[in-house]
């Protein structure tokens, strides 16, 4: 056994469990992204790079383009992985009919408390992260004054505790909304110390935007604010979380915001176009340095994008921001630019794909999967051979036939892969020899596992 095979063995049972059943049901396994992780390496490198422009204090923005099982999703979720580990804090939330980025009726600030519920960081991987980031916060200014010599149990310790909060929150009063939102988090502190449940839950309710009127907040808070977290703001809001999570000690925050699809599918012209401007005062804010510490990353499908009546590039002023330059190319790819589109893996990617899946498979499963490198070769000429496949195949398409290969392998003593191939064929693998033979766009697959580097 290699070192890598070692490694295998050392991942916990739940994560691997989840991983497969994710893989097999066609879902994007939002843990352990980082032991599939195949291919990729230019587009993960370039939104690393993104990271340490985050850490820096800037702010960027990005769209990943792919379609449907392209492995868009899978890619910010491995980001979103990689960003905990390097102590920034995430929060992510898919788009849906009832959340957008602007709306009415609660349809914009649906996404901001949806951000607030996966907030995450390297010890609250899972989301609902808020109170323990506040809870750390506080811990920190007291090791601090501790640090400078104030006895935590004499009179004045409160009273320098209570200015440090306010100096430090002092930085974030000249931002939009920034008095209020000060003043909640103050106010949390204070009930955090006192140990008082009902006036902290209520802080919490406002910072997550789970009010709808101000009278309905004073009346919870015990004290009157001149705003609240609307559709309107929200974003606002985010921009103060990136700014105070760096003065907790966070690296910065990154916002996570996939199936942007469901901004192409707005049928109301007027409504959509409000999206569209919200994604550009979104860009300019981060490009134009209005946004510190905040990474922005946007997950849509290439007709979100490119559409000419609906997508993006209906909306003039993003299309002259974010169309491809003329001198890009197929040959030569632009990383550096705000949109990623990704291509289809090679053979040899999705080779070493359904390779490690089977490896994984057998450690979690502790069963061999009885299937050879030969046969996984003639799996992938099999999938590769469809019409439009050597194109339009996806990983998740083809992960999710082939786990049920080796689920029917482990269930069914009796069954070969060469029967299960078969019947997957009507009854005879020629008509696929014949498609792939006369496929002038596909070379064979041609390589063994010695040629592949996990």
């Amino acid at each position: 056994m290699n070192e890598k095979d070692r490694e295998l063995q050392k991942i916990p049972k739940r994560i691997l469990n989840t991983l497969l059943v994710s893989v097999s049901a066609g879902v994007v396994p939002r843990v352990g992204a980082p032991y599939i992780a195949i291919g990729r390496k230019d587009e993960i490198a370039a939104l690393l790079s993104d990271l340490e422009q985050v850490n820096e204090g800037c702010g960027t923005m990005r769209f990943v383009v792919g379609r449907y099982g392209s492995g868009k999703s899978f890619l910010m979720q491995l980001i979103r992985g990689y960003a905990l580990e390097r102590n920034f804090v995430t929060a992510d939330a898919d788009l849906s009919p009832e959340r957008r980025l602007y709306g009415s009726s609660g349809s914009g600030v649906a996404t901001y408390r949806e951000l607030m519920k996966n907030l995450a960081t390297k010890t609250s991987p899972d989301g609902g992260a808020l109170p323990k980031i506040i809870a750390r916060w506080i811990e920190l200014l007291k090791s601090q004054l501790v640090s400078e010599g104030v006895d935590p149990e004499s009179d004045r310790f409160d009273g320098a505790l209570h200015a440090l909060v306010s100096e430090k929150l002092r930085e974030v009063e000249f931002m939009v909304g920034g008095f209020d939102f000060s003043r909640v988090i103050t106010e949390y502190y204070r009930a955090f110390l006192e140990e008082n449940d009902e006036k902290r839950s209520a802080c919490l309710r406002w910072l997550r935007g789970e009010y709808s009127t101000k009278t309905e907040a004073r009346q919870e808070l015990g004290f009157s604010v001149s705003v609240i977290i609307d559709d309107d703001n929200w974003y606002d809001f985010i921009k103060l979380w990136a700014v105070l999570l760096r003065f907790i000690g966070y690296r910065g925050l990154i916002v996570l915001i996939d199936e942007c699809v469901n901004l192409y599918k707005i049928n109301h012209r007027v409504s959509r176009e409000n999206n569209y401007e919200k994604i550009l005062s979104m860009f300019n804010d981060t490009l134009q340095g209005r946004a510190p510490g905040l990474g922005l990353i946007l997950g849509g499908t290439p007709q979100f994008m490119d559409d000419p009546r609906r997508g993006l590039f209906s909306y003039e002023a993003l299309k002259s921001r974010l169309c491809d330059s003329r001198f890009a190319s197929e040959e030569y790819r632009n990383f550096l630019g705000p949109v990623i589109r990704l291509k289809r893996l090679t053979d040899d990617e999705l080779f070493a794909l359904i390779a490690r899946i089977t490896k994984l498979y057998a450690v979690n499963y502790g069963h061999q999967p009885r299937i050879t490198q030969e046969e996984m070769v003639r799996f992938l000429n099999t999938a590769l051979a469809r019409t439009g496949a050597d194109r339009m195949i996806t990983p998740r398409e083809m992960l999710r036939d082939y786990m049920t290969v080796l689920n029917i392998l482990m269930q069914n003593d009796t069954v070969t892969f060469d029967q299960i191939l078969a019947g997957s064929l009507g009854g005879t693998e020629e008509p696929v020899r014949e498609e792939r033979e006369a496929s002038e766009a596909k070379k064979s697959v041609a390589f063994t596992a010695e040629d592949i580097e996990f």
